[in-house]
Formats: C-alpha cells, sequence, structure tokens
C-alpha cells in the first residue's frame, strides 16, 4: 500500500493563519453590514455577533461572517451607544471598521476596532425623515409641515382650563410609570387627578400596534378626559425606535384629545413627540406639566380674585368719598337753607302784623258795604214780587178764560159724535141689533144653524131661529142674507 503525504490540521491551519496574517497584517477595513445574532456577555464585556449583507432586491444573503468585539472594541460599541441613543444590535445597519483573524479551533472571523455612530445616526434620522415625510403627504388633513416643526390636529386641540381626568398608557412595571404617578399624587398644591391605566408594552417596534390599540381603547371608553398621557421610563434607548412608527405617530396626530408624552429621553425628539399636543423629557416632567398647568389656572384665579378685591377696594373708597362728600355738601345746604327760612320766618314776622290790619280793613270796609246793601236790598225785592204776583194774577183769570172755552168747546164736539154713533140713532137709520143669549152678536162665527137669537130693532125686538148661514162671498147667495 502506497503512503500519500500529508500534513496535520494544525499545520494547515497555521499555513492559513499566516497566509491570511502576511495578506491582512496591520491592515482594517470600513466595512457597512446589518448585525444579526448578536449576544452581548456584560461580565467580559465581549459581544458576539454576525454580519451579513443581504441583496437589496431579493433580500437573500450574499455574504456572512461572524464577528466579535472585546477590549477596546467593546468600549468603542459603548461610546457608539451613547451617542446615538440606540443599543448595539440585531437588525442594525452600521459602518464598522474591522480587522480580519483566524484562529485555529474557532476559524476565520472579524475584530471590530471601531464603529461610525454618524453613520448609524443618518441612517435612523432617514428613516425618520421617510416616515415624517410620509404623514405629511398621506395625512395631509391632520399634519402639516410648517418653520418650526409639524402642526397636527392633535396640536391645534385647546388644553381645558384644569387636567384632572387622565387617561394613562404605559407599561404597568415601569419605573417611570410610578414616577409619574407619585409625582401626581403628591403634589404640593392638594390636586386632586384621576387617572385610568391603559397598560400595554412601550417598547420594540413590533409593539406600535398595541399602543395604537390603547388609544383606540381609550376613546371608545366615552370619558370626558381632559388628557392622554403616553409614559415610557427606563429601558434601553433602542426602545425609542416604537415611538419613531408611522402608525403611532398617525394615531397620535388625529386623535381627538390632546396628548402629552413623558417618553424618558433627554437627546432625541421622537416622530410621536412631535406629533402630540405637548412633549415632555420624562415622566416626572409630563407630570409636573400637568400640576403647573392646572396651578397656572389656579394663580389665575387668585391674581383675579386679588385684582377683585383691590377693585372692590377701591369702589368702596371712593363710595365713601363721595359718600363723605354728599354728607357735607347737605350739611352745608341744611345750614344755609335754615338760615334762609329763618330769615324768612322773621321777614314774615314783622309783615304779618301790617297784611293782618290792612286785611281787617279791607274787610270792614267791605262789610259796611254789604250791610247797607243788606238794609236796601228787602224792600225793592218785595216790590219786585207783589208785581210779579200781580202780572201772574192777571195771566191766571185770562189762561182760565181760554181754557174753559176750549175745553166746552171739546165737550160739544164729543157730545154731538156720541149722539150720531148712539145705537138708538143706529137703529132708527134701519140697523138691526142681533142678540145670541143675552150677549150682542158682531159676526156669523159664533152662530149656528137652530140656535134661537133676538134682533133688536128701534120699535121692537124679534125672537128668531136660525135655519142656515150664508157667509159673504158665498156663490149662491151675493150678500148678506139668512134663512130664519
Amino acid at each position: 500500500m502506497s503512503t500519500q503525504q500529508y500534513i496535520t490540521l494544525s499545520q494547515l491551519t497555521a499555513h492559513i493563519q499566516g497566509a491570511i496574517k502576511n495578506a491582512f497584517s496591520r491592515q482594517s477595513s470600513w466595512v457597512v453590514a446589518d448585525i444579526t445574532s448578536h449576544s452581548f456577555y456584560p461580565a467580559k464585556g465581549y459581544h458576539y455577533f454576525d454580519l451579513v449583507e443581504k441583496d437589496p432586491r431579493t433580500h437573500q444573503l450574499t455574504a456572512k461572517i461572524s464577528a466579535a468585539a472585546w477590549g477596546n472594541g467593546s468600549n468603542r460599541i459603548r461610546d457608539f451607544e451613547a451617542t446615538t441613543g440606540q443599543r448595539f444590535g440585531n437588525d442594525m445597519h452600521v459602518l464598522i471598521q474591522v480587522q480580519v483573524e483566524y484562529h485555529a479551533v474557532y476559524g476565520l472571523k472579524l475584530s471590530l476596532l471601531d464603529i461610525d455612530p454618524s453613520y448609524t445616526i443618518g441612517q435612523l434620522e432617514q428613516q425618520k425623515q421617510a416616515t415624517l415625510q410620509r404623514l405629511v403627504t398621506e395625512c395631509g388633513d391632520i399634519v402639516q409641515q410648517v418653520a418650526d416643526g409639524y402642526l397636527t390636529r392633535n396640536k391645534r386641540l385647546s388644553l381645558t382650563a384644569v387636567l384632572q381626568k387622565i387617561a394613562v398608557i404605559s407599561s404597568p412595571s415601569s419605573a417611570g410609570y410610578q414616577d409619574f404617578m407619585h409625582t401626581l399624587q403628591a403634589n404640593a398644591h392638594g390636586y386632586i387627578f384621576h387617572t385610568d391605566n391603559f397598560f400595554t408594552t412601550v417598547q420594540g417596534e413590533a409593539n406600535a400596534a398595541q399602543v395604537c390599540a390603547q388609544l383606540q381603547a381609550v376613546e371608545d371608553a366615552n370619558k370626558q378626559y381632559d388628557a392622554v398621557v403616553i409614559i415610557r421610563g427606563g429601558g434601553a434607548q433602542t426602545d425609542l425606535l416604537l415611538f419613531d412608527q408611522y402608525q403611532l405617530g398617525k394615531a397620535v396626530a388625529g386623535f381627538p384629545i390632546p396628548v402629552i408624552t413623558g417618553i424618558g429621553h433627554h437627546k432625541n425628539e421622537t416622530i410621536t413627540d412631535m406629533m402630540a399636543h405637548t412633549a415632555t423629557k420624562t415622566p416626572t416632567r409630563a407630570a409636573e406639566l400637568i400640576i403647573a398647568h392646572n396651578r397656572q389656572f389656579e394663580d389665575a384665579l387668585i391674581s383675579t380674585q386679588k385684582q377683585l378685591i383691590i377693585r372692590l377696594q377701591q369702589s368702596v373708597s371712593g363710595k365713601q368719598q363721595q359718600l363723605s362728600a354728599l354728607n357735607n355738601a347737605i350739611i352745608n345746604r341744611s345750614r344755609d337753607i335754615v338760615i334762609r327760612q329763618k330769615e324768612s320766618l322773621i321777614r314774615y314776622r314783622q309783615l304779618l302784623p301790617q297784611q293782618a290790619r290792612h286785611l281787617l280793613l279791607k274787610q270792614r270796609n267791605g262789610m259796611i258795604q254789604l250791610s247797607g246793601q243788606v238794609l236796601s236790598k228787602p224792600k225793592q225785592l218785595t216790590a219786585s214780587r207783589l208785581q210779579d204776583l200781580s202780572y201772574l194774577r192777571q195771566n191766571i183769570h185770562a189762561f182760565s178764560r181760554k181754557l174753559l172755552q176750549q175745553q166746552q168747546q171739546k165737550l160739544q164736539h164729543h157730545e154731538t159724535v156720541v149722539r150720531i154713533m148712539s145705537p138708538t140713532a143706529l137703529l132708527q137709520k134701519g140697523f138691526a141689533l142681533v142678540y145670541h143669549q143675552g150677549k150682542l152678536i158682531t159676526n156669523a162665527s159664533a152662530l149656528q144653524p137652530g140656535e134661537d137669537i133676538t134682533v133688536q130693532m128701534a120699535d121692537a125686538s124679534v125672537q128668531a131661529t136660525i135655519q142656515s148661514i150664508n157667509k159673504e162671498g158665498n156663490e149662491s147667495n151675493n150678500g148678506n142674507e139668512s134663512h130664519i
């Protein structure tokens, strides 16, 4: 059996190591790649991860290699996280400086020497700007770009004078939530707040939909909330990516209740902050903002109260001065009136005796004239009345004679009429009177055939019996004719 020439595996790996060392000795390269399979060991400060590159069209892997960072490389990663506010981890697109290394046991790998935070910041900022542009383009009715930022429908809402009924969206285990509630409840002014909790996960890009669902739950609660507070406290800085998501930014921009954010970051401003009514840096600041807003209202009330008191005092003081001036004027006028009245009384006291004497003298003269008239009047009146009586007696005699003559003429006229119209005169002219049962009959309607009647004539009365009655106008008899 022939024996082939061979070398040991260690010899081969040593040869590979030597070749790689000779080819890449003291060389480093800046590489753009995505991070996957990341793991970190805090005790040692070691990072292990894979660097991958994907086809932008098919998203298929085109390259992959293991990498690690320790020592100075681990320190550079820590600086990177502090600068960008993002945690070094999976799915991050980075620009890193690496050195090619080969180990006989662990194989080929890249060692991280440095990482460029400005590249990552630029990538994140590009994504953020693209999301903002999408909001402006697709949601123009609720988001508009203005000179100093973005104007949203939520920003246009007015905060109520007092913020008391508050919906809180937060993680139940969040330290920021505890800080927020403690700050509200322990406020130095004794304000009372009514909060409803809408707990959810507030970290991780994929959880933006859960936050949106809680916003919808706040709206569906049909309560008159004064504000909605979104809180995130603690956790990694990469969790801020949740608040840069399009769907959450859109939900906050068009939300019908003012949204206050306290996401817990000091450097970056998220899209949610830009879309919200008011943004604060931390949950504690959000609580302090609410307290300060209510304090502002209370201060305004106190200021109004003080101004009202001052104006009332000024008004009372002015009215008191007016009353004092009016009192003095009344006293002075009263004194003047009393003095004038006293002077008038003195004048009247002097004039009264003179006027009384003049009046008495005038009345005395009038009485003298009246007494002379009274003494002469009866004689004249008696003579006038006697003359009137004489005239009246003469008139009575004349009128009496005339009246008697008139009455005598009327009596003679009536006597003539009575004589002409008397029954005796009528009977002598050929008329007759018909009596039935002692009563004078004037028409035939009261008579019946067979009844007895008495016919009175001028020289005698005749008893007769009615045979038939023919009334005036009957065809068989054209006159007043009776058969007796």
